[in-house]
């Protein structure tokens, strides 16, 4: 699906110094930057989920390792 993205004079310049600097096009280096945004979301909603469970598993541990 095509989309337009609209960026600032700066957000461009910056888009071509890191397509650049990898040799890949703008849109590449969009794509990629997209793509680890969501890898990193995903992997701190998975920390959060396991953080969670831990300490809904073991408070007493947790209680004990906070004193």
């Amino acid at each position: 699906m095509a989309m337009t993205l609209r960026l600032t004079d700066e957000q461009d310049a910056a888009l071509t110094r890191l397509a650049n600097a990898q040799g890949i096009s703008k849109n590449e280096a969009a794509t990629r930057a997209i793509q680890r945004q969501l890898d990193e979301s995903e992997q701190e909603r998975d920390f959060v989920a396991a953080l969670d469970d831990t300490i809904a598993r073991y408070p007493s541990t947790i209680r004990r390792l906070g004193e």
